[in-house]
């Protein structure tokens, strides 16, 4: 055999195997979960039922004991407590809930407003979430900084419909929150821009679902003279070019008319007929609410950012 061949023939070996490996690893998560959700249903019946389930925790703790002598920790009076409280969040079970782990459902469990904890449900699945990732969303306040139309009615995910109809505004948060361990008070918007960009390409969720990088300062070329855009993406989920504006500055009505000509320049030069019109985000260091009661350009969406040194700073 060829060289090629060789590495065609590895390259199968190690795709079957990869492939069969995340098959089990669904399988382990989908019975490990299924195991968890029927042990809570069980133990509510055996305290009498839902109502009289809160009270009754002298029968968990009780065979939590034996479970933990003959089969470890993972069976300890609070493990089985969060199992009862996951039945219970979850009374019918869903296939949405087998695309989360438990450690997933472990750091849902406090969060008491059903429409809250559907978003992180979703942002999990659509955004393919490790548990680190999701402690950082909720630990930022992504849900209480979202500017849902509609806070109050957050469904979640299901098989047959994987993703949301999403606009602009339902996905960009306010303020979008900007990390650094840079001196703050130096920061101008090349340094803002390049800290946004490496927000995009870490996987952070900030501007949303759906962004793709075409270009930091794409050029945009009319005549002999060249205009930058600070930057543009593509977004998937409303499939359309978003140009993307940073302002260290307050909000000025003159804004809206760069950021409007970057997207007509798109509309008529870029964007292909299957794509939708091209959007914009306006991101500014701070918002006068009273001016922006009088801005209503359809397409843009103003946000204010915040620079953040800490995590543990209050957002």
């Amino acid at each position: 055999m060829h060289e090629q061949d060789y590495f065609k023939k590895i390259k199968s070996i190690i795709e079957n195997v990869e492939v069969n490996k995340k098959v089990r690893e669904y399988k382990n998560n989908y019975e490990d979960l299924m195991a968890k959700w029927n042990i809570g249903k069980l133990l509510i019946e055996a305290q009498g039922g839902e109502k009289r389930a809160k009270y009754g925790d002298e029968l968990i703790n009780k065979w939590s004991e034996i479970f933990s002598i003959e089969y470890g920790n993972g069976y300890s009076g609070r493990n089985m407590r969060d199992m009862r409280k996951f039945y219970q969040l979850f009374p019918i079970w869903r296939p949405v809930v087998a695309k989360l782990t438990w450690s997933h459902i472990i750091k849902l469990l406090p969060i008491k407003n059903e429409n809250e904890r559907n978003y992180y449900i979703n942002q999990v699945i659509l955004n393919n979430l490790s548990k680190r990732k999701l402690i950082n969303e909720i630990k930022s306040n992504a849900f209480e900084r979202l500017s849902y139309a509609d806070k109050e009615n957050i469904k979640l995910v299901t098989d047959d419909e994987n993703k949301y109809n999403l606009t602009l505004s339902d996905m960009i948060k306010d303020p979008i929150i900007i990390k650094t361990d840079k001196d703050l008070n130096n920061l101008n918007e090349k340094a803002i821009h390049k800290l946004l960009i490496e927000m995009i390409e870490d996987g952070f969720l900030e501007l949303g679902n759906g962004f793709a990088l075409i270009g930091h300062e794409y050029p945009l070329k009319i005549n002999n003279k060249t205009y930058h855009t600070d930057l543009l993406f593509f977004n998937v989920e409303i499939n359309a070019y978003v140009v993307v504006e940073v302002k260290n500055e307050e909000y000025t009505p003159s804004q809206i008319g760069q950021i409007r000509f970057y997207m007509d320049y798109i509309d008529k030069n870029i964007k292909k007929e299957q794509h939708s019109k091209t959007e914009g985000i306006l991101i500014v260091k701070e918002k006068d609410k009273y001016v922006m009661k009088y801005i209503n350009d359809k397409g843009i969406y103003i946000t204010s950012f915040k620079l953040l040194n800490n995590i543990k700073e209050k957002i």
